[in-house]
């Protein structure tokens, strides 16, 4: 994958040891809203990477490593700049806001959200600070914006951060390439699925 190469040139010197100790899989907005055909945010690309987030997920709970499913919403209230950027809100009560059953919820956490940082008005650090976590993995949609900035946020506090390249989704190959090589730059360790359970198995 030229993409990966490239990006691990940008980040060879910062390249961090996948170890499953202190990990937790993040899986961002896996909702019907980005996988429903009939949405307008429908991203095609999402129903590829479901597959590798369901192997890492039963990966990370046979090994009693947490993983925490997040969802976005938005009110008139906790919207933000988010109403006036998009098109319209995504309420919790639309059937658009369900995170995807292909995705078996046992075991799994839950953490609901209203801008694109889960971090941003949410328990997560608390969270992971309670799990004593040191690494974030991080897949879902979409890559260049939830996934991204989660990713950013996450190292801003302190966690290491790998962004699973295959395991990420987005509306097109220019908003996905110009996320790796930013994240691998300055924020992140890119890491394919299969690097992920190689490392994490033993």
């Amino acid at each position: 994958m030229r993409l990966l190469e490239a990006a691990r040139v940008l980040g060879e010197r910062r390249r961090l040891d996948m170890t499953a100790a202190r990990s937790v899989l993040l899986v961002l907005d896996m909702q019907e809203f980005f996988l429903d055909e009939a949405s307008h945010a429908f991203v095609p690309s999402a129903i590829a990477i479901i597959p590798h987030i369901k192997q890492l997920q039963e990966l990370f709970l046979q090994q009693g490593l947490p993983v925490i499913h997040t969802f976005h919403t938005n009110d008139e209230k906790n919207a933000g700049s988010m109403k006036r950027w998009w098109r319209d809100l995504l309420k919790p009560a639309s059937p658009l806001a369900a995170v995807t059953h292909r995705l078996p919820p046992s075991g799994v956490a839950m953490l609901e959200k209203h801008q694109y940082d889960a971090f941003l008005k949410t328990d997560l650090e608390d969270r992971l600070r309670r799990l004593n976590i040191r690494q974030v993995v991080v897949t879902g949609v979409m890559a260049h914006l939830c996934c991204e900035t989660t990713a950013r946020s996450a190292f801003m506090r302190g966690f290491d951060v790998l962004f699973v390249v295959d395991a990420v989704a987005d509306y097109n190959r220019e908003f996905h390439r110009a996320t790796v090589l930013n994240l691998a730059h300055g924020f992140a360790t890119p890491v394919l699925t299969d690097e992920v359970i190689g490392a994490f198995g033993n």
